[in-house]
């Protein structure tokens, strides 16, 4: 099938959803953390001590969490049906990924904006995470990355797999037929935030595929089983170099992708935009990014002045090498903010810059 046809019918499955999607969100109920809240937790998480990485590395000592539940199903469709109702002007697509929602939760989907911001949530995301996080910015609340294809493309890619299983199996792997689900959908990478959790929105059973495979120090890979619908994980993203694997088999895969970071002023905050300008309106995510930065920085130096007048109380000798080296983390912090904020006219729309990691063998 052609491009062209199979955008097409992604655009016919899309507006036979929303007619339906608006009828119901009329009667749409307040999220209510006690009715749409999952309050799960993941079996296992993996450590970034086990991915080998040093103790200074990251925010955390968790690098990526097992799947959780996150929030209930009807939470999940009510999600799903403000996804469908949403103007053009928040839809982008780039280089690596056709179909994005971007900046929408505050102004169209109550709902979602509500779900990702109630304190439980985040309580509940910190919990996991082993430290107090908050989204990064009301910009990347619920960023949706989004796929279609019809129901017969997707079980003809399903029986495709089945023959190359077949076929490696009766060479002992010798054609190597297992590449057909090991291509990645987005090559080696890292995020842009210090943390992101992923929601499954999308029904994948019967999907073949889909797992985030993340890259230890050694060189290694470990592959992650992704969520199924309504379920999450959380990964430091931006120290994980990772890619997520190709799915086959289903019509649809939908993600809610939500960013976070240190709440704390005093942990460090490594936030780039480097992934993100493409695939943004520029005035609403240099606002935000703008504001919660100062914001930090306004925090650090009120907490810098009270140190130095609690000292200078207590009659002690000024602490000269410490106050220098928190100007220089403070200058550096503002030298960042400003790399960050690259002039409008020099951004691509639709292009994300990519990173030339080497390529790693993925066990199977």
């Amino acid at each position: 099938m052609s491009d062209h046809s199979a955008d097409m019918m992604a655009t016919v499955a899309v507006q036979t959803t929303v007619a339906p999607a608006v009828a119901r969100l009329r009667a749409v109920p307040k999220f209510d953390p006690v009715r749409h809240l999952a309050r799960a937790f993941p079996e296992k998480n993996v450590s970034m001590q086990e991915l080998g990485f040093a103790e200074d590395v990251g925010v955390s000592p968790v690098a990526v969490s097992g799947p959780f539940q996150l929030f209930t199903s009807e939470a999940v469709n009510i999600m799903r049906d403000e996804i469908f109702c949403v103007p053009d002007k928040y839809k982008f697509s780039s280089n690596i990924a056709k179909s994005q929602l971007r900046g929408y939760a505050k102004d169209c989907a109550p709902f979602t904006w509500d779900a990702w911001n109630h304190p439980e949530t985040i309580a509940l995301i910190s919990e996991i995470a082993e430290v107090e996080l908050v989204p990064a910015m009301p910009y990347e609340i619920a960023h949706i990355n989004l796929s279609s294809k019809s129901k017969e493309d997707a079980q003809q890619e399903l029986a495709k797999y089945q023959e190359h299983q077949r076929r490696y199996q009766e060479d002992e792997g010798i054609g190597g037929c297992r590449e057909v689900v090991e291509t990645p959908i987005v090559g080696w990478h890292t995020d842009s935030y210090p943390f992101v959790c992923v929601l499954m929105m999308s029904d994948v059973r019967g999907m073949v595929g889909g797992e985030t495979a993340i890259r230890m120090v050694n060189g290694k890979v470990l592959k992650m089983r992704g969520p199924s619908q309504g379920c999450a994980v959380i990964m430091q993203g931006r120290y994980i170099t990772h890619q997520a694997m190709r799915a086959l088999g289903a019509q649809e895969r939908i993600t809610s992708v939500t960013s976070f970071r240190p709440k704390s002023a005093l942990l460090k905050d490594d936030t780039e935009l480097r992934t993100v300008r493409g695939v943004s309106d520029l005035n609403e995510l240099y606002y935000d990014f703008a504001e919660y930065r100062l914001k930090l920085l306004e925090e650090q130096i009120q907490h810098e002045r009270e140190r130095v007048q609690a000292a200078r109380k207590a009659g002690g000798e000024f602490a000269t090498a410490q106050h220098k080296q928190f100007l220089g983390n403070v200058t550096a912090f503002s030298q960042q903010s400003s790399h960050e904020l690259v002039d409008q006219c020099e951004v691509q729309k639709g292009y994300i810059e990519k990173v030339d990691f080497p390529d790693a063998a993925i066990d199977i």
